[in-house]
């Protein structure tokens, strides 16, 4: 039987290294860290981790020997160092709830409240646009007409343009052509009627 904490963490190093190789691959297991003498008589033997995104923290071997037996593994682990990572506090969802509801409270009284300060200045510049179109909204009607005027675009718009493409153009347009083709077919019907009778 191994009787001190030295003997037994010489002794089990190997052990406990096969069983990390089951759980994680070697390339994630570092050097020996020393070993933790547990208040049940087991002994935790430490290896550096090499995990990505696990900084401080180590590998962890739980090793156990009874009387006049071999030592056996009893638990593998990732565990945290003293300089390790770790997630924060967990907080219960009533407690989360609650803070998230005094919260949104907080940011509904700040928004009534600027609420009150906007309608004002809302209020200011209303009057003021009111006095500037008083002022001189004819005249800028009047410059929009002559600009529009001068780049030959109406100012009254179809529901049936697309683009720029006034529909009822392409309507104009498509009845001449289709004037023009019963013209055609009336002349084709004289000159066949005229040769017809000239064979007679």
């Amino acid at each position: 039987m191994i009787s001190t904490p030295d003997e037994l963490a010489a002794a089990t190093r190997e052990i406990a290294l096969a069983a990390l190789h089951e759980i994680t691959p070697a390339s994630t297991i570092g050097p020996a860290a020393g070993y933790t003498v547990e208040p049940s008589g087991a002994l935790s033997l430490r290896f550096e981790n090499r995990l990505p995104g696990y900084p401080g923290w180590y590998w962890t071997v739980s090793v156990a020997q009874l009387d006049d037996a071999e030592p056996t593994v009893l638990e593998t682990e990732l565990m945290p160092g003293d300089s390790a990572l770790l997630a924060p506090d967990w907080v219960p969802w009533t407690e989360r709830l609650a803070e998230y509801r005094a919260h949104q409270a907080e940011l509904a009284a700040a928004a009534a409240a600027e609420g009150t300060e906007s309608d004002e200045t809302d209020a200011d510049v209303d009057s003021d646009d009111a006095d500037a179109d008083l002022d001189g909204s004819d005249e800028d009607d009047s410059e929009d007409d002559d600009d529009a005027d001068e780049r030959g675009v109406t100012a009254r718009l179809h529901a049936g343009d697309l683009d720029g493409v006034d529909i009822d153009e392409l309507d104009e347009s498509a009845a001449s052509d289709d004037d023009n083709a019963e013209d055609d077919a009336d002349a084709d019907a004289d000159t066949s009627s005229e040769d017809a009778a000239e064979e007679e």
